[in-house]
């Protein structure tokens, strides 16, 4: 019988070759989002949000650029003027959406 060609032990990898590897990976940006509303801000809130089917503060945080905490107490804010109402009251995330009757807005009837 021949002898093995090989040893049966693999050599281990070296943590040099791993850092380097993770050097490369990108990373990603931190985003300038704004701490306080200023007046054009407010305005697109204001206009912009009655429009939304469905608001979050993920989503007025990615339309809007601004900061999570400014978001939920504008989410606040209309909810006490009632341009939007909370659907799923749940502490992480709050789902609100539009009345179904605002005042100003026509009701349109659905034809079928």
């Amino acid at each position: 019988m021949a002898p093995a060609a090989t040893g049966g032990k693999k050599q281990k990898k070296k943590w040099s070759n791993r850092l380097i590897q993770n050097s490369r990976i990108s990373v990603k940006d931190k985003a300038q989002h704004a701490v306080v509303l200023d007046k054009t801000t407010s305005d697109k809130l204001q206009k912009d949000v009655q429009s939304y089917r469905l608001v979050t503060v993920a989503i007025l945080v990615d339309r809007l650029k601004i900061n999570g905490s400014l978001a939920r107490k504008a989410l606040k804010d209309l909810e006490e003027e009632g341009v939007i109402k909370k659907v799923v009251g749940h502490s992480k995330c709050p789902i609100y959406s539009k009345p179904k009757f605002l005042p100003g807005i026509p009701i349109r009837s659905k034809k079928r």
